[in-house]
Order: C-alpha cells, then sequence, then structure tokens
C-alpha cells in the first residue's frame, strides 16, 4: 500500500517539469561552458600548470600530504576532546538540578555564539601571552583549541537533542524497575539516541575538518589549503590549479566521512530491527523475567 502527501502530478504538471528541467540543464550547461571559456582565455587550463600534479611527487611530498596530515591531525584532536566534553554539557543541561543545568547551559551558549575564527585568534594570544609553547606549535594548539570549545557546546545541542527526541516510555520504563537517573542516561537513553543523533555528529565532523583552513589562514598553520600559497609560487601562475587539487581533496576526505556515517547508521537500525531491542541489549530485574524496552514499551 503506498501513499502520497500531496496530489498526483497531472498531465500539465509533468509537461512543466519536463520543461523546468531541460531549461535547468540548459542554463547549467551554459554556466558550465562560460568559466570553461574563461579559464582556458586565460591559459588556466594549459597542461604546463597541471603537468607537476600528474608528473612529479614534489608537489605532493613536499606540500599536499604534510597539509593533508595536520589537517586530519588538528581535526582528530578537536573531534576526541569535543566529542566527550559535548555530551558532559548536553547531559548537564538536562540535569534536574539547576546549579548543573544553568552553568552548562550558559557554556554552550556562549561559546556557540563566538565565531570560531575569534576563538583560535584568542587562544594564540592567550598562549603566547602566559604559556611557554614554542611558536611552531602555537598555531596548532589555537586551532584544536578554538575548534574544541565552539564544536563541543554545538556538539552538547544535538546531544540534547538527541535524547530530548526519545519517547518518554523510556525513561519512563527505567524507573519503574528502581533505575536511577544516571543509570537510565547510561544503559538507555544514550545507547538509543546514538543513531538519531549520528547524522548531525557526522556533519559536524566535516565542519572541523573544513574550519581547520581558517588557522592557516590567520594563524599561519601549515594545514592543507595553506599549502596553496607555496605551490603556486613554486610551480608558477597556476593558483588555479592548486585550489582544484585541494577542493577535490577535501571533497574525497568529507565523501569519505559521510559515506562512513551512512554505513554505520544502516548497520546501528538494521541491528536494532534484528534484535526488536534497544542497543542497549535489554534491561533485567534480578529474579523476574526480562524486561525489554522498546518504542517506549515495557514489556
Amino acid at each position: 500500500m503506498t501513499s502520497v502527501l500531496y496530489d498526483a502530478q497531472g498531465p500539465r504538471a509533468k509537461q512543466r517539469n519536463i520543461v523546468y528541467t531541460v531549461l535547468f540543464l540548459l542554463v547549467a550547461a551554459a554556466v558550465v561552458w562560460w568559466v570553461y571559456d574563461g579559464l582556458a582565455a586565460k591559459h588556466q587550463l594549459d597542461w604546463i600548470k597541471w603537468k607537476p600534479f600528474f608528473t612529479s611527487s614534489q608537489p605532493w611530498q613536499t606540500y599536499i600530504w604534510p597539509g593533508l596530515q595536520n589537517t586530519l591531525k588538528a581535526a582528530a584532536f578537536a573531534l576526541v576532546i569535543a566529542l566527550p566534553l559535548g555530551a558532559l554539557f548536553g547531559i548537564g543541561r538536562l540535569s534536574d538540578h539547576r546549579w548543573v543545568r544553568m552553568p552548562a547551559g550558559v557554556v554552550v551558549e556562549f561559546f556557540r555564539a563566538i565565531p570560531v575564527l575569534i576563538l583560535m585568534i584568542t587562544a594564540n594570544a592567550a598562549y603566547s601571552e602566559y604559556t611557554t609553547i614554542s611558536s611552531d606549535s602555537r598555531p596548532m594548539y589555537a586551532v584544536v583549541t578554538g575548534l574544541v570549545l565552539y564544536n563541543a557546546s554545538v556538539l552538547a545541542e544535538i546531544v540534547r537533542a538527541g535524547i530530548q527526541s526519545l519517547p518518554n516510555g523510556q525513561t519512563d520504563a527505567a524507573k519503574a524497575i528502581g533505575m536511577r537517573k544516571g543509570q537510565t542516561m547510561l544503559y538507555v537513553l544514550l545507547p538509543q539516541s546514538v543513531t538519531a543523533m549520528l547524522p548531525a555528529i557526522v556533519s559536524q565532523i566535516v565542519v572541523i575538518v573544513k574550519d581547520t583552513a581558517l588557522g592557516g589562514a590567520v594563524l599561519t598553520f601549515p594545514e592543507l589549503l595553506a599549502s596553496v600559497r607555496p605551490m603556486s609560487a613554486n610551480y608558477g601562475a597556476n593558483t588555479i590549479a592548486c585550489f582544484t587539487i585541494v577542493a577535490l581533496i577535501y571533497i574525497v576526505v568529507n565523501f569519505a566521512l559521510t559515506s562512513f556515517a551512512g554505513w554505520l547508521e544502516g548497520r546501528l537500525r538494521r541491528g536494532k530491527k534484528s534484535t526488536g531491542a534497544a542497543p542497549a541489549g535489554g534491561l533485567e530485574t534480578i529474579g523476574a523475567p526480562a524486561l525489554i524496552i522498546d518504542d517506549g514499551r515495557a514489556v
């Protein structure tokens, strides 16, 4: 049985959609041709400008690979620190105690409202003034600090929204068997909300990877995008080629992240359907039959 949320298209609507599609394809083709013709007229598509990336390993080994390593390293450090912090503050915002809920909310709203670039610059100035970190390592510390402060606050909202999206029956069933609030959060709510939170978390990971470029633009952090300037200086006026190669690398990295997240989300959903229980594996009372918490019902 199929159902639609809108009226089925009639003959005129189908014809109109075909015309719109053809017009869109024509406009898109014209834009592509305009870009191609402009680049060709300025000799940006000449083989001499792209040749170093296909015939020599020097630009890859000297500039691109080290920059990509720094990008992934900073993103990994930021994610490893921001994810547990975000979960902690997200859970804190759901606390029944005002002395926990209000400070957590203030911290989250404060750092979520400040641009990540300002956080990086402030962290760099603080490390320069109050620490003995070397000038070579300081940009990495500043970039990771800015990314952690901003993305932890965003992840906190993702965690809070994911937990609140669960039906109230989950909490009620846990209370019915005598579970404490901490146990309910750890063994019932968090495991089930992971599937709902996963797409938003992966989107934030992609943002973290791309925001490392801010450190290269302002703090001379040698990340992937910052490798364009020395490459274009050493290989002639091929700035377009350098930016294109770097953009393609960003696309590949982020596409790999989203593809892995899609596979993981599907695996989690299939596992939940196959067991017919929550990811936590169900809850069992002592001396009584197993109590399975599923879709807000206690069985």
